[in-house]
């Protein structure tokens, strides 16, 4: 679909899987909420179409324009629109109805368990903090049965730690309802946390989508998130805990990595994010070393990250990872496409439980 608002311009065409979390990733300005407003209907394109589920919501060949009331898509704002004269129960309440015809599927009391409102339904939302109205807003909204629900930064007005706290909340809606989201966020950690497909916007343009583990090893991520954000990121599988160490072992390709094992169990699937400074390269199995993780992999390509430093891109087994090295220990390691090596792994962020 296209717009032009006076020197700003929108040209992006992309899709949003179902079920799953699908982000809009791109700095303040990329006009990620705007193609938001588009979708919702609360703006116009100037020109192409909009689907979902099939049925043409928008379509300026065809003259097609289905009114924001009747999209059945629900919409959480930055700043969440919650009534201050009405209660929690209200404010839910008045989400069912303005719920479509079709019949209830999504109940008052799953969505009171799954958000964790039982505590707060007769208060008023002046006497709630950031977090929890956040939960409301998030509560109406899919008691209005929507088909479609849009999360713009849903996170952006609370604090580190009402983040952390909130954020299990929004995996629990990912991964319990069959219902296709679609996430506005500057903020890489939601993407890695939350994201089941991705979409990078820049300058109203789609630079790339698709799954995150792809998209970590390409360049108009890299472009994005920049030097120190550059890394792969990949899921693995949870083999075993210690609970004396605290640590999980979780299977990436054919190797393991120890992580912090708090709230894992064996067979979760979790999402790991590996910084390329943070891998060092190895032409010899390591020993007597510190670092506890290590993989065995080859070398899949070589590119300029700097004038001085190079790319590394390794396989370790089906997962692919990125290490940075200085062009002169490229040169001294005599490294090459197909070479086996090791990966020594100093760091490794665990990001959540994947979908």
């Amino acid at each position: 679909m296209q717009l032009r608002r006076g020197d700003f311009s929108i040209d992006a065409r992309f899709d949003a899987p179902s079920p799953g979390i699908t982000a809009l990733f791109g700095p303040s300005g990329a006009g990620k909420s705007t193609l938001m407003h588009l979708l919702a209907g609360l703006a116009k394109p100037d020109s192409g179409s909009i689907e979902l589920d099939g049925e043409r919501l928008y379509d300026s060949a065809q003259r097609v324009d289905v009114p924001a009331p009747v999209r059945g898509i629900g919409y959480v704002f930055q700043d969440l629109r919650l009534f201050p004269h009405l209660t929690v129960s209200g404010n839910l309440e008045y989400g069912l109805r303005r719920a479509r015809a079709a019949a209830v599927r999504i109940q008052f009391t799953r969505i009171v368990e799954l958000l964790g409102l039982g505590a707060l339904l007769q208060r008023r939302t002046w006497q709630l903090s950031g977090g929890e109205r956040q939960r409301v807003a998030l509560g109406r909204a899919l008691l209005s049965q929507p088909r479609l629900l849009l999360l713009d930064e849903p996170l952006s007005a609370i604090d580190v730690a009402k983040r952390s706290e909130l954020l299990p909340y929004f995996e629990r809606l990912r991964d319990e309802l069959a219902l296709p989201m679609i996430l506005v966020t500057h903020l890489f950690e939601d993407v890695v946390r939350l994201a089941t497909h991705v979409v990078l916007v820049e300058s109203g343009r789609v630079l790339a989508q698709g799954d995150l583990p792809t998209l970590s090893l390409g360049p108009g991520l890299r472009a994005l998130l920049g030097v120190d954000g550059t890394g792969a990121v990949i899921e693995g599988r949870v083999d075993s805990r210690d609970a004396a160490s605290n640590l999980a072992r979780v299977r990436v390709g054919d190797g393991w990595l120890l992580v912090p094992g708090a709230g894992l169990r064996s067979g979760d699937t979790v999402r790991l994010q590996l910084l390329a400074r943070d891998l060092i390269l190895a032409t010899e199995q390591p020993r007597a070393l510190s670092v506890r993780n290590q993989l065995r992999g080859s070398i899949l390509e070589l590119a300029a990250d700097s004038p001085h430093n190079l790319l590394v891109r390794v396989d370790v087994g089906g997962a692919q990872l990125l290490a940075r090295v200085t062009a002169a220990a490229a040169q001294e390691l005599q490294l090459h496409v197909g070479q086996a090596l090791w990966v020594l792994v100093k760091s490794v962020t665990l990001r959540g439980h994947a979908l």
